[in-house]
């Protein structure tokens, strides 16, 4: 989660948008957040968030900006992992006449389904700022390590929808899916991921998850070709270890009875059971290659299983 925090904390510091992207920005929190809801036949906004940064940034810009008054609220409750802490961001008075402003209702009054077309056709600040409001509402990105993903839960099929072209436009591809009973869009490539981060604003936490995900992939790779090295012994050894008990078995049925060559190679086998067939070879006189020194024994095994056979038909 510390990740993440960063993120937001990040994110929720950029205040030098113009109006135009801060309204898409505030729009996109509120949206996300939970929007425009009716309450005791009174229509208010409440728009929920996990990070107080992000939290204190649409009070702030709803109070500044929109001059509306916003309250934060800490809500706290207890989970099986800890205490879980919220941060409610809640408009009354006014609360029909900003989501107007905002286009969280449209002309006729009616709540809008996905985006505020305003913000779909928008410029690329808008884009960028209604991107930078998903996340900080309902955003979530892997940590190092694992499976790389960056992810928005949406309120809506629509808004997954309306996420999924407004990152188009923004040259990522993004996938909309449905998880159970939630609408996700989800950011699975990692280099896609870097970008989005640097598009919404966190260039310091982008460098971050990119250097700890290369730490990791490193750390990985290097763990797996160890235990890549580590089996390839094993077998070696296991390989060494029956030749060595063929050889023996061998050695009792011939006696004497072999070519002196096979002999010397099954006597080296025997002597150094953990060598390879290259080492062996190395070690006998003259040297030979491995590729020689593995044909003796296998002539040697082949000899003697024949030896074997010959004087069980003779019983």
């Amino acid at each position: 989660m510390a990740l993440l925090d960063d993120v937001k904390d990040e994110l929720a510091a950029i205040d030098n948008d113009s109006p135009a992207a801060k309204m898409a920005q505030a729009s996109a929190m509120m949206r996300f957040g939970g929007g425009l809801r009716p309450v005791n036949n009174q229509a208010i906004i409440r728009a929920q968030f996990d990070s107080p940064a992000a939290a204190s940034w649409l009070e702030r810009t709803i109070t500044a900006y929109f001059q509306k008054e916003a309250v934060v609220r800490e809500a706290a409750r207890q989970t099986p992992g800890g205490v879980v802490r919220r941060y409610d961001v809640f408009v009354e008075r006014g609360a029909t006449a900003l989501a107007l402003q905002t286009g969280l209702l449209d002309r006729r009054m009616r709540l809008v389904k996905g985006l505020p077309a305003d913000i779909v056709s928008g410029n690329i600040a808008q884009i960028k700022a209604a991107w930078r409001g998903a996340f900080l509402a309902r955003g979530a990105i892997s940590d190092p390590g694992k499976a790389s993903y960056l992810e928005i839960i949406c309120p809506t099929h629509e808004t997954a929808l309306a996420l999924q072209g407004a990152a188009r436009r923004l040259g990522i591809s993004a996938r909309a899916r449905q998880v159970r009973s939630s609408e996700r869009v989800t950011l699975r490539d990692p280099d896609a991921i870097e970008r989005m981060l640097i598009i919404m604003g966190a260039s310091r936490s982008a460098r971050e998850w990119t250097g700890k995900r290369s730490d990791g992939e490193a750390r990985g790779k290097a763990n797996r070709l160890a235990n890549f090295d580590d089996a390839n012994m094993r077998r070696s050894a296991k390989a060494a270890a029956e030749a060595g008990e063929k050889v023996r078995k061998a050695f009792e049925i011939l006696g004497d009875d072999m070519p002196d060559n096979l002999k010397n190679a099954g006597q080296l086998r025997l002597n150094h059971p953990d060598a390879s067939l290259e080492e062996l070879g190395r070690l006998a006189d003259p040297p030979i290659t491995k590729d020689a020194i593995a044909g003796r024994i296998r002539r040697l095994l082949q000899l003697s299983d024949k030896t074997r056979k010959a004087r069980m038909q003779n019983d």
